[in-house]
């Protein structure tokens, strides 16, 4: 019955349009059919004459989508209209929150020997002999099965992936995993599945994720160990840099315990897993296209910083090397070493560094990394998979609150680009400008004043900042601190050590400031959002972009901090920005607000100004 009824039904459709830099790629993409497999429908995706199944993570990549790509969401059975509005919620998110690789500037040096030249995965120098990457297999007959096989790679993963679930190294192996089930699912036969692996390993050859080749065949070794095939890896027991055309993901977690000094691979991108997890393991990488395999055990300098490896380096450039070396790590230290100091200017003036925060784990990160409190802490990423109950919310904001003698908490901020499972928002053409922050209490009150229960009843004492997002209009804020006060006195709460402010976003409150000053105890400017509307480009789209330096954000930011007689602080990404720390004292901001591993090193740009 259920067949027909999905066959029959009336079937729903929206568009989506991929806006990530990196296309539409495996992380989201399992993201995605994660989410899709949760329904009770039949779910496609259409693009460019091809229809594929969206709870299959290998048909997804099938498709090669880049960005600017728009494909078509179908949906037909009972729940097919509610899917599609997740789904595409969820989309939205993922292409958000998908943040682009920043390339590396490449640095001028001084070498007197030849180099050549490549794209920097991760910073810094390394001097050893090459080593050159092989491996060889080996074949011992065992009695488990194919079925067993996937079994236990597939528990594998899922041990990897649960080491912290919100990370995005770890992330990489819960893609591998649903990339996993989804090649299983169809071949039946260990040889079977190493042909299909093969094939869609030939179909992504000069598509935008043809580097994603590593995982599927980092899944194929993953199965075929436990079916009595091994590899043998060895390594120099003194330092080396590894030469090799591209390595899996599972060569670097083998790389962590050896004396591998550098990586220099030839047909990897800035994009693949391979990149994201030698940057996780800080270790100094190049992606460099030329052949070098003739130089095998020479001693050559490897410069991330300037982007080459100097092949044949004089005893000058051998100290020039050195030098530079030295000047970083110990610009590094010297950050790190006093990241638990207050960050004053040249002039004496102190300023603060809060953090950035969205759960326990990356409070009690900020905390290890010298934060000197909390500066956001982004309530709607605390519990992304489903609704948590009154005392839950407690528990966990308790246990946050008790880290630092302060703490900014935002209200939830759903909307726009993100979306929370539990909470169904209506169809909207344009999203940032819809439900989005404190606009939820319109829709979902109950929710919101549950929220803020929670929050003051954690608070218990504690100095708490109650920040509410989106707030366009003095009245909003005054509706919204009203219905907190009220719920306060209701549940006996004292809330004296209590403030109540706004995120400045909304480009209305820079002409209300008169009247907001009146009503809030204290501001944070959130450039991101301020500057999408400053400039009406929505951050995820395809083509257009900001300018987070432009004179008009400064101006805006200069109007902010003429027109406020309330403490103000900054929350964006501008915050950490080495360009704009020195505008951003020089406007009179005294807290910046950052994220926990840009800690040591804020403050340190902060002492130099």
């Amino acid at each position: 019955m259920k067949f027909f009824k999905n066959l029959f039904s009336k079937p729903y459709k929206t568009t989506l349009t991929v806006t990530s830099n990196s296309g539409f790629h495996l992380r989201p993409i399992a993201v995605f059919v994660s989410k899709a497999k949760s329904f009770d429908c039949v779910i496609k995706a259409s693009f460019k004459h091809q229809t594929v199944d969206t709870k299959s993570v290998n048909a997804l990549l099938a498709l090669n989508l880049d960005k600017g790509d728009s494909f078509t969401l179908i949906a037909k059975g009972s729940s097919a209209k509610e899917a599609l509005n997740v789904l595409s919620k969820t989309f939205h998110t993922l292409m958000q929150n998908d943040e682009p690789i920043k390339h590396i500037q490449k640095k001028e040096h001084h070498y007197l020997g030849a180099c050549l030249y490549g794209e920097s995965i991760y910073e810094g120098i390394a001097i050893a002999p090459l080593f050159t990457h092989e491996q060889t297999e080996h074949y011992e007959e065992i009695k488990t099965t194919f079925i067993e096989a996937i079994t236990y790679a597939t528990n594998d993963l899922e041990k990897l992936y649960s080491t912290d679930k919100n990370n995005e190294n770890t992330m990489i192996y819960m893609a591998q995993k649903e990339l996993l089930a989804s090649l299983a699912k169809e071949e039946g036969t260990f040889e079977n599945f190493e042909q299909r692996i093969y094939k869609e390993i030939e179909a992504l050859e000069g598509g935008k994720l043809e580097s994603k080749r590593v995982d599927y065949l980092d899944i194929l070794q993953r199965v075929k160990s436990y079916l009595g095939y091994s590899t043998n890896l060895s390594f120099p027991k003194e330092a080396f840099i590894l030469i090799a055309k591209d390595l899996l993901p599972s060569d670097i977690l083998a790389l962590e315990n050896t004396q591998v000094a550098g990586v220099i691979l030839k047909e990897s991108t800035l994009t693949s897993h391979t990149a994201i997890l030698l940057r996780a393991a800080g270790i100094p990488s190049l992606i460099l296209t030329q052949d070098i395999s003739k130089y095998p055990h020479t001693r050559v300098i490897l410069d991330t910083y300037s982007g080459l490896l100097l092949i044949s380096p004089s005893e000058a450039d051998f100290q020039e090397a050195k030098t530079i070396q030295k000047q970083y790590q110990n610009q590094i230290s010297k950050a790190y070493e006093k990241r638990f100091e207050k960050a004053y200017t040249k002039k004496g003036k102190y300023i603060k560094v809060s953090a950035n925060i969205s759960d326990l784990r990356s409070a009690e990160i900020a905390k290890k990394e010298g934060a000197d409190g909390i500066g956001l802490f982004r309530t709607e990423f605390l519990f992304k998979e489903q609704k948590p109950d009154f005392q839950l919310q407690v528990d966990t904001y308790r246990k946050i609150f008790d880290l630092f003698p302060s703490t900014t908490v935002r209200t939830l901020d759903v909307g726009g680009d993100k979306s929370l499972p539990y909470i169904q928002l209506p169809h909207e053409h344009n999203p940032f400008l819809g439900i989005r922050g404190i606009r939820l209490f319109q829709t979902h009150p109950k929710l919101i004043k549950e929220q803020l229960l929670a929050i003051l009843t954690a608070a218990n004492g504690k100095k708490i900042k109650i920040m509410f997002p989106m707030i366009s209009c003095v009245s909003e804020f005054i509706e919204i601190k009203k219905i907190a006060q009220t719920l306060a006195k209701e549940n006996n709460i004292n809330i004296s050590h209590i403030s109540f402010g706004i995120m400045i976003e909304v480009p209305s409150t820079l002409f209300l400031l008169e009247s907001f000053n009146k009503e809030v105890d204290f501001y944070s400017i959130g450039t991101n959002d301020l500057t999408q509307y400053l400039f009406a480009i929505e951050r995820t789209h395809t083509t257009l972009t900001t300018n987070p330096l432009s004179p008009a954000v400064f101006h805006a930011l200069d109007f902010i901090m003429h027109h406020t007689t309330k403490p103000v602080s900054i929350c964006g990404e501008l915050a950490s920005n080495k360009q704009a720390i020195p505008k951003l004292l020089d406007l009179g901001l005294e807290t910046l607000s950052v994220s926990p591993k840009h800690i040591a090193q804020t403050k340190e740009e902060i002492r130099d100004v």
